[in-house]
């Protein structure tokens, strides 16, 4: 039986966002992207960083797929543009690896910047030992189904996170979280602000003086009592 054309369908390629506005994203810490956007874009914390080491930054290529198939993930990576990081939606389920190494080996060669797999990934001895960023959230040895269907280049939700194509993903050790680009450079400017106050509680800590009056005064306006 034939999938609809809405259930087995590659939508246009966005616009690629302007280099300068995923670079302003680039290093910044995920904990103050979150803090600073306000909104949720922080992904659920069981997706998590399989590969050795590296910072993931980049503009999502978005990828639907059912269930343990990855017809939909190999054709992500034959479209996909230097730089792009491939998401994929799975529905979290963790019985078919949908990214093992000769995927990730032919993604990492035509310049994609990482994954991030709501699924199971293989192939863990060589991810690990790795620089190109994965994050999935389980590891699977048995292989996947290719026959489809799913969507590329259409919105995905990870958790409660809807991640659109063109969105700029940031990851590090902490996880990942989505940035719409047209919120991107606010959201860059608030992040390093937070990051610098943070240097300033850092070093009141190491002064001794770190001022924590808040603590008392926020649980006296919300009601508790302290005897």
């Amino acid at each position: 039986m034939r999938a609809s054309p809405e259930a087995f369908r590659i939508h246009p390629t966005p616009p690629t966002p302007n280099a300068a506005v995923v670079e302003g994203l680039r290093g910044l810490a995920t904990g103050h992207i979150s803090d600073a956007a306000g909104v949720v874009c922080a992904v659920p914390g069981v997706i998590r960083p399989m590969h050795r080491s590296g910072a993931l930054c980049g503009p999502a290529l978005t990828v639907q797929t059912t269930a343990g198939d990855n017809l939909m993930v190999q054709k992500a990576v034959d479209l996909a543009r230097p730089g792009d990081v491939i998401v994929v939606a799975a529905g979290g389920k963790l019985e078919r690896a949908l990214v093992g190494e000769i995927v990730s080996r032919h993604a990492a060669a035509r310049g994609v910047a990482g994954f991030v797999v709501d699924g199971a990934i293989r192939d863990l001895d060589f991810i690990e030992t790795a620089d190109l960023p994965i994050y999935a959230r389980g590891v699977s040895a048995r292989g996947p189904s290719r026959l489809g269907p799913g969507t590329i280049n259409a919105p995905v939700t990870l958790g409660e996170v809807i991640v659109h194509p063109g969105d700029i993903i940031v990851g590090d050790r902490d996880g990942i979280v989505c940035v719409p680009s047209a919120m991107a450079v606010a959201v860059a400017e608030a992040a390093r602000a937070l990051a610098e106050r943070e240097q300033g509680f850092l070093k009141a800590i190491d002064r001794g003086s770190l001022d924590r009056a808040w603590v008392d005064e926020t649980m006296r306006r919300n009601g508790c009592v302290m005897d």
